[in-house]
């Protein structure tokens, strides 16, 4: 269980698992590969209902952009249903808008997307390729039993602006990334919906060792399983593996179902082990104003 103190952790003899959410499909055992990418593609993969804050959404045909953010979307279907001329023009406009603004922006392409010639179109139009993810659904029922956690760690859930510079450092620090963002995104998206938000630090004898958050849209029947990250020294001990119990026992505990996760290589064979399935690949395709 998680505090917002930092008494001894304790380890339970058995974990608990939680009650399973009256309407949840097993992921396991009934939902199939297909059902699941279905379930990714109508419910998770568009723009959140409600903009973030300082975010607003602007309609551009079939795609949705999301302006005033740390960084531009760009939001879509599976398939624009554009080809040739028409896909280069839709682009070019989501890169001048954002180029209007001085706004860097990211538009997220699928393994499954189409049209083919998609991927090649970005580039051509400036968008450089970025990191693929592989895009993971799991069962917060299944997955929600009570977080084990090594001697000595403790396992709170903060929301004071100074925790959220210390998890900006931390993920900074090993991923050697420019994330000055961070502290001020999580600290109103908190503001903004505080029970639909969720931020916890994994910490021992004072010092964070890891940290994570999760998102919930009720309305959508998910939540995204978001940070994660692990200090290399603490890696392989089970912090990571107790953050994602915790986190899914709270949406379980809110009836909502599903749980999604963009994962790195690092840490796609533990989400795969602990009942995650993967449904497809992501890739970020980025354009910035300061790109040659």
């Amino acid at each position: 269980m998680i505090g917002s103190g930092c008494s001894p952790a304790r380890r339970p003899e058995s974990p608990v698992r939680a009650a399973r959410a009256p309407w949840a499909r097993s992921v396991g055992a009934v939902t199939t590969d297909a059902e699941l990418l279905a379930v990714y593609d109508e419910s998770m993969r568009g723009a959140p209902a409600v903009p973030g804050p300082g975010v607003v959404y602007e309609r551009d045909g079939p795609l949705t952009r999301a302006v005033g953010g740390f960084r531009g979307f760009v939001f879509g279907p599976r398939d624009t249903g554009l080809r040739g001329a028409a896909l280069d023009g839709l682009i070019a406009r989501q890169r001048d808008r954002f180029a209007e603004r001085g706004e860097t922006v990211e538009w997220r392409v699928h393994a499954h997307d189409g049209p083919p010639e998609l991927t090649e179109r970005l580039l051509s139009a400036g968008f450089a390729a970025g990191r693929t993810m592989s895009v993971l659904v799991g069962a917060s029922a299944e997955l929600a039993t009570e977080p084990v956690l090594p001697d000595g760690v403790v396992l709170r859930r903060v929301t004071r602006a100074r925790d959220m510079r210390r998890i900006a450092a931390l993920q900074a620090a090993v991923w050697d990334m420019d994330l000055g963002w961070l502290p001020g995104f999580l600290t109103a998206r908190i503001a903004a919906a505080p029970d639909d938000t969720v931020v916890l630090v994994a910490e021992h004898e004072g010092e964070a060792v890891c940290a994570a958050w999760i998102f919930l849209w009720p309305d959508r029947r998910y939540a995204g399983l978001r940070g994660g990250t692990t200090v290399p020294e603490w890696r392989g001990r089970g912090v990571y593996r107790a953050l994602i119990a915790e986190r899914a026992r709270i949406a379980a505990a809110r009836g909502v179902p599903y749980l999604q996760v963009d994962a790195s290589d690092d840490s796609l064979p533990v989400l795969r082990r602990l009942g995650f399935r993967t449904v497809t690949t992501m890739t970020q395709y980025v354009w910035s104003p300061s790109a040659p």
